[in-house]
């Protein structure tokens, strides 16, 4: 298991930029026992759950799970669940799920129940590199005993599901070491041609060339799109589509062409107001502490002139705080 999970981040194409990190000098059945002290105090000692379990990688966390088990002879996440509660609690329980299970519960919750989050959805599904979509589908039907595209698409409707859909595929190329500069321009061309030189919008051509081109060679078309167009690619979804579909074809190119600074930007969003879209932040924060939330950091940084950590400190507080800065990971 550990053998294949190194060799799976080795072979991995995108490069991580984490903010949590394995624990140095980590002992599973110290961290236990003193997870069962903290759950047993009188009204619960929350900083010592959040200070261990927000500074351990997945793994260490597992390993604790297990070593808390053998000890308490109960289920600590169950433990963990009786113990916390609100926004706390759904960072803790989330740190408890690998980050393509928590992905893939978070995609489940934004369809089920009356009516469908689609902003969540949009996120989920457009934000993740194929890899990463490859590995949730997997747990998606390990978790859920279901297909994710067959939920997607009795959740939505129109182009909308069809671009879902398409990402759900997981076609996308990977990243060629030769530059086919012909093929470059043939796609700006015929992304040009499907929506700002006609009458209407031909959307499955959006979707097919935007679901199955690799990334580097999409930046570069882009690119080359400014050169057939008088606007940019993000200019020309605007003007050609609308509601959840514009969202998530504007999800995707920001994506393509900074994915850490969608995040950051989001995160911003998300921080705006006096309090917090505390789902949201608790969704980044966990999902990517471990991926790629340092560069969030850096970008969070560029874009707003304030670090994430003091943004965070402003907008929240208590144990919800302490947990979110722990997992930021330091102060720009």
């Amino acid at each position: 298991d550990k053998l294949c999970s190194c060799f799976l981040s080795e072979f991995n194409s995108e490069p991580k930029y984490p903010t949590v990190v394995p624990f140095p000098d980590f002992d599973p059945d110290k961290d236990a026992a003193r997870i069962e002290t903290a759950i047993k105090t009188k009204g619960v000692d929350e900083q010592t759950i959040v200070d261990i379990l927000t500074k351990r990688s997945y793994p260490q966390r597992r390993e604790i799970a297990f070593a808390y088990e053998k000890r308490v002879k109960k289920d600590m996440i169950s433990a963990l669940k009786g113990a916390l509660s609100g926004s706390l609690e759904s960072v803790i329980l989330g740190l408890m799920k690998s980050t393509a299970q928590f992905d893939a519960t978070e995609i489940r919750a934004s369809m089920k129940g009356l009516g469908t989050d689609e902003e969540t959805l949009i996120e989920m599904v457009c934000s993740r590199s194929n890899d990463e979509l490859m590995e949730i589908k997997k747990v998606y039907k390990e978790l859920f005993k279901k297909d994710l595209a067959k939920d997607v698409a009795g959740d939505t409707s129109g182009n909308f599901a069809k671009l879902l859909l398409a990402l759900v595929e997981t076609k996308r190329d990977e990243p060629s070491s030769v530059v086919d500069y012909e093929k470059i321009d043939q796609d700006a061309r015929a992304l040009y041609e499907a929506g700002v030189k006609r009458k209407g919008t031909d959307v499955a051509t959006w979707i097919s060339i935007m679901s199955e081109r690799s990334v580097p060679h999409l930046q570069k078309v882009f690119e080359r799109y400014k050169s057939y167009s008088p606007y940019d690619m993000k200019e020309s979804i605007r003007k050609e589509v609308k509601g959840d579909l514009e969202k998530s074809f504007l999800t995707l190119v920001e994506c393509f062409e900074n994915k850490q600074l969608y995040f950051a930007s989001r995160l911003s969003d998300a921080m705006k107001s006096k309090g917090a879209k505390e789902k949201v932040v608790t969704r980044i924060m966990v999902s990517r502490c471990e991926v790629d939330l340092m560069k969030i950091r850096s970008e969070f940084k560029k874009q707003t002139g304030k670090s994430l950590y003091q943004t965070i400190a402003e907008h929240t507080k208590g144990d919800y705080q302490r947990a979110l800065l722990s997992l930021c990971g330091g102060d720009d």
